[in-house]
């Protein structure tokens, strides 16, 4: 594993650390956590974009710190999602499949109401807290951003391919988004917000819709990138990270205002994701490793690109013990703070420490240091939106990620004994994560209006709902399933 060069970086923090928690500041600091939708490792010029130019992005890379081996947890958006806000493996907090309104066997599915987010980490600390965007961890009430640590939502908080609604707080005040207002909207809100609460410690999750699909750029940005209606969208973009800095230095807080940026997976084409291979979807690099920028202006004071490997789960640690915030000893949590880094220290995570690349239920890599072992699978393990872009597996390949980090060249035959070290421990993880049609020890529940339904990944499934859950919504869904039933499948319901 290469040595990061944020070891160099003594002195960078001016804040006192605390000896219980972590940092104790006076007045406690805003946090502002942006994370897009579907944007690559290289989708923006800092990380070597050449037909875009996003200066204000570039700006907080170049003064902050910029992350080159940052992973989300998963491909898709909802279990990704998930992860940034619990510190958990989708697989571990119950939220592994993609949430759609629309799909029979999902729309009753959502992030259980028992996890505990960092907003709510936040609501701990007396900061008030809101949301801008997508949420996507599922559309009923019970799992509404409301009863996961929210006071204000503001945004399209689905895939507007499945429901195109935009909402003030509850009310609907666009029943189809108009998608070429959408970043001047929500920069708007941003900005707003901003200074109605410049004199109080705030947090904003910033969960930006595009560049996802449906996408349109603002009148004033047609045609201003050499990569089409995409790009214009991303320079967009830009120009709204541009106007919330503006409003921090307009109301004399950006000094005291962490904001973080980040994707929730990778590209739906692979010429944003190089120089990896791989793209939205699969557990290639190029689904999984996206851009991480941390600015902190006046305490980050000598800004670092970090190659140390981080992910998605370190947000929750990060996040907590910044703002004071104990973690909760009453459950499991997969990441680790990244604080350390700040001041030029190493992180408690072992180089040694494993790191899943699950795609659902299909545990389909393992990666310790270099090392990255892709892991046999059959079709059917393959969740239904990855079938087109994947294939099945017969032996495991490895690959270095230093000297291939394309992973072209498979060198299982010439290292058996990693090979074997590597699936030893993927077996393990089977057992305590769960596997396709095998929940893990170690699994909390799903949330759904219907304990009694079983969970499934794939609405191809064979499966037989259950007559407790026939009422409402539930009832006429049911009765009118085209599914096949099998009642065989009720072993997959949650105990």
């Amino acid at each position: 594993m290469k040595s990061s060069t944020c070891l160099m970086l003594a002195g960078i923090i001016t804040t006192l650390v605390s000896p219980m928690v972590g940092f104790s500041t006076e007045p406690q600091p805003n946090v502002i956590f942006v994370l897009v939708d579907d944007m690559g490792f290289s989708d923006l010029s800092c990380y070597g974009a050449k037909k875009v130019k996003t200066p204000n992005i570039d700006r907080m890379a170049a003064e902050g710190l910029q992350f080159t081996d940052f992973h989300a947890a998963a491909s898709i958006c909802s279990p990704s999602r998930a992860a940034f806000l619990t510190g958990a493996y989708p697989q571990r907090c119950g939220l592994y499949m993609g949430i759609n309104r629309n799909r029979e066997a999902h729309w009753f599915l959502g992030l259980n109401p028992d996890e505990i987010t960092i907003a709510e980490q936040f609501k701990k600390q007396d900061y008030v807290t809101s949301m801008i965007g997508k949420w996507h961890l599922g559309s009923e009430e019970r799992f509404s951003y409301y009863h996961q640590g929210f006071d204000h939502y503001y945004g399209a908080p689905e895939n507007m391919g499945h429901n195109a609604a935009f909402l003030d707080e509850r009310e609907t005040i666009y029943k189809f988004t108009p998608l070429n207002k959408l970043t001047s909207l929500y920069t708007e809100r941003a900005v707003k917000q901003i200074g109605k609460w410049k004199d109080q410690p705030f947090f904003m999750y910033f969960a930006h819709n595009y560049p996802h699909t449906p996408y349109k750029a603002g009148p004033a940005f047609k045609g201003t990138s050499q990569d089409g209606v995409r790009g214009d969208v991303i320079q967009e973009l830009d120009w709204g990270i541009g106007e919330i800095l503006k409003a921090l230095e307009t109301n004399e807080i950006l000094e005291n205002t962490l904001i973080i940026f980040s994707s929730d997976n990778g590209p739906l084409s692979n010429q944003y994701a190089q120089p990896y291979s791989g793209t939205k979807y699969v557990s290639l690099e190029g689904g999984h490793r996206v851009p991480f920028i941390v600015y902190w202006k006046g305490t980050i004071t000598e800004p670092a690109v970090i190659d140390v490997p981080a992910n998605a789960m370190d947000l929750f640690p990060t996040l907590s013990e910044i703002i004071g915030a104990p973690i909760p000893n009453d459950r499991d949590y997969d990441g680790v703070t990244l604080t350390p880094l700040f001041t030029g220290n190493k992180i408690t995570r072992s180089e040694q420490k494993p790191f899943y690349y699950y795609n659902c239920e299909n545990l389909q890599a393992v990666r310790v240091g270099d090392w990255k072992l892709h892991l046999p699978r059959t079709k059917e393990q393959l969740p239904f939106w990855s079938q087109k872009k994947q294939k099945a597996i017969q032996t495991p390949e490895l690959f270095n990620l230093e000297k291939d980090p394309a992973e072209k060249h498979d060198v299982a035959a010439q290292y058996p004994e990693r090979v074997s070290e590597l699936m030893a421990l993927a077996n393990a993880t089977r057992l305590k994560l769960g596997e396709f049609g095998e929940r893990g020890s170690e699994q909390r529940p799903t949330g759904t209006l219907f304990p009694e339904v079983p969970i499934l990944s794939n609405q191809t499934q064979d499966w037989e709902p259950l007559p407790n859950a026939e009422k409402g919504r539930a009832k006429s869904e049911f009765k009118n399933s085209k599914v096949k039933k099998n009642p065989k499948r009720q072993k997959n319901a949650q105990s």
